[in-house]
């Protein structure tokens, strides 16, 4: 059911706000009369006008120049945010990459980094020298909180959860605060040291639920995608130990007898290869779909996308195939 928009705010002329962000900006009626390309008399109707809106006195003369009372303090940092949103989403400054500065936070997990990394810097070094990336760890399958105060600009990860929460909002109609975009699909298998008693024989469904394991887990919950495939066919396996490290978990079944779960594409990055087995897991398990996703408050901000173009141009790099939606 849409809220009904305030009567005080449906008859405002939305342009009395840019009148009043400028007087607050040089707090002088003057000043922001010629950056506004105005008369004086124009911009002091325009903050009458606005006075009677909201009923309040807004600004006064104090000696040469204006003092805003309480409420235009109160109200002047939503206002110019709100001004500075609309302008960059209806004239989107230009961004060239050569001559930025920015600085970027990402959120992923040690095997994203691992395959995506390397590219991103090479694009950087090539495109934007000028340009800093942070990487954060991921420690959550749902990142909303980290992009909507900024925390982070861009996750990186498997959230299958939160894909399917934003689809059942924008089905029914309801404004969806976040975006994303698929960069490629992971494929998982079982590992274990090169001598484990399991390691010269096809694994059974009895082998591997019999065996004890380790999982690599961002919360610590011992239970993951794996084991919601192993419920679905009314199966389950013993879960001894969690890290929340891919490489981590690699280098713990070096040394163990434990099993565990990992990327494909990420074992060779571990250094280790000649020390474990990979087998295919013995039933059925969907592909990892990896997403970046993002606030849509930055959808249109020209750095964020360059940045998102080039995370899609090294996925592709990287998988060597063609990444959809």
């Amino acid at each position: 059911m849409n809220t009904p928009i305030p009567a005080t705010f449906r008859n405002l002329d939305l342009n009395l706000l840019r009148v009043f962000d400028e007087v607050m900006a040089e707090r002088s009626l003057t000043r922001a009369a010629q950056n506004l390309a105005l008369t004086q008399p124009a911009v002091s109707n325009a903050l009458r006008r606005l006075r009677d809106a909201l009923g309040d006195e807004l600004v006064r003369r104090h000696g040469h120049g204006i003092e805003p009372t309480p409420r235009a303090l109160a109200l002047w940092p939503s206002v110019r945010g709100a001004l500075r949103e609309l302008q960059a989403a209806i004239v989107p400054s230009a961004f060239e990459p050569g001559q930025a500065n920015s600085t970027f936070v990402l959120a992923m997990a040690d095997a994203t980094a691992a395959e995506l990394m390397s590219g991103l810097a090479r694009e950087m070094e090539l495109q934007a020298p000028g340009v800093s990336l942070r990487v954060l760890p991921l420690t959550t399958r749902d990142p909303r909180q980290l992009l909507s105060d900024g925390t982070a600009d861009i996750a990186l990860g498997y959230f299958p959860a939160v894909l399917t929460d934003l689809t059942a909002r924008a089905q029914s109609g309801e404004a969806v605060a976040y975006a994303h975009k698929r960069l490629y699909s992971g494929e998982y298998v079982c590992v274990m040291r090169k001598g484990h008693p399991l390691a010269k024989r096809p694994i059974t469904l009895q082998d591997y639920c019999a065996a004890r394991h380790l999982l690599v887990s961002f919360s610590g919950r011992a239970y993951g995608f794996i084991d919601e495939a192993l419920a679905a066919i009314e199966q389950q396996r013993r879960i001894v130990l969690t890290v929340n490290q891919f490489f981590t978990a690699g280098r713990v079944v070096v040394n163990s007898d434990l099993l565990t779960v990992l990327p494909r594409h990420f074992v060779p990055t571990t250094g280790m290869t000649k020390e474990l087995v990979l087998h295919e897991l013995p039933f059925e398990v969907p592909p990892v779909q990896v997403h970046a996703l993002w606030h849509r408050k930055r959808e249109q901000d020209r750095p964020h996308q360059w940045l998102r173009d080039q995370l899609q141009l090294v996925a592709q790099q990287a998988f060597s195939t063609e990444v959809k939606t």
